[in-house]
């Protein structure tokens, strides 16, 4: 399939338009499986054989936690990573319990907290402490260059992933997946990368050239579309941006990525959903063409 397809010939491969993933989650494709699967007799796309789809909270940081459940469950999301908005890293264990049970209750795993920055042996303790109270996997983190050594006797310790995040043209640390690499290539293999191909673009680089690139040490996944393959891009729904998505999608197959695939929406911070929808519609409507 054409990066240059249309979003409408996609999302009419998927059967269904955005929209619908606005109605209760039991009712729509935003479900686990594909609709009417069972009726069809026909198997899982192979995407979601594959990896999992999932939430970034960082998509609903204007939004409360109950908030944020409910929009998870409507698009039939069943991962999802807090950012601190939602789950405050001064949380105490007792209060960082009663969240999680909270977002397991809803039927949702916290696989992992985070953009959470890690600049002094402090913070890395505290991440590492707060990530093993909520029963997290992975810490989708950005750890100074200095701390990493320690960062590195974490991951031994406590056997959780740290998964670090690229910010595009104006990080300093970690642009890219490719440079994150260099740095971490040494260091334990649960050390890797949370690959956001929004700001991947944003440097002029292929995002799925860079995931094949690193595919080794891919540890999550941040999608995203943006207008524009410049610094000052934004992100958009996911099929209006100048991302090829089905090519992205396409590698995470090649590479037999398993990880979770986070929606990260950060356009509409005060009311998301119908961005968010479309989006999950389309990669959904991407997955149905590529089965």
């Amino acid at each position: 399939m054409s990066g240059k397809q249309t979003r409408r010939r996609l999302l009419q491969a998927a059967g269904i338009g955005a929209g619908a993933l606005l109605v209760d989650a039991h009712g729509c494709l935003g479900q686990t499986q594909p609709l009417n699967e069972k009726k069809r007799g026909r198997r899982k796309p192979a995407g979601e054989r594959q990896f999992k789809l999932g939430l970034a909270s960082y998509t609903t940081r204007k939004l409360s936690l109950d908030e944020t459940l409910t929009i998870t469950q409507r698009l039939g999301l069943k991962y999802i990573c807090l950012k601190s908005f939602h789950l405050p890293l001064e949380s105490t264990p007792a209060e960082i319990a009663a969240v999680a049970a909270k977002v397991k209750q809803a039927g949702i795993e916290l696989y992992g907290g985070g953009v959470i920055r890690m600049k002094s042996e402090d913070e890395v303790n505290q991440a590492f402490e707060y990530a093993r109270a909520a029963g997290m996997e992975v810490i989708v983190g950005v750890p100074e260059p200095e701390v990493l050594g320690l960062v590195n006797e974490k991951v031994q310790e406590y056997d959780i992933k740290v998964a670090i995040h690229n910010h595009g043209p104006t990080d300093k640390l970690y642009p890219t997946p490719d440079v994150t690499y260099e740095k971490i290539k040494n260091l334990d293999r649960r050390i890797g990368i949370c690959h956001d191909i929004g700001h991947t673009q944003r440097t002029g680089m292929d995002p799925s050239k860079a995931t094949a690139k690193c595919a080794e040490r891919l540890l999550d996944v941040h999608m995203k579309d943006v207008d524009a393959a410049k610094a000052e891009g934004k992100t958009v729904e996911i099929g209006r941006g100048v991302i090829d998505i089905p090519k992205f999608i396409r590698t995470l197959f090649k590479i037999k990525y398993a990880g979770v695939v986070s929606f990260e929406y950060e356009k509409d911070a005060e009311d998301p959903l119908a961005g968010l929808a479309e989006s999950v519609g389309y990669v959904r409507g991407v997955l149905a063409a590529l089965d």
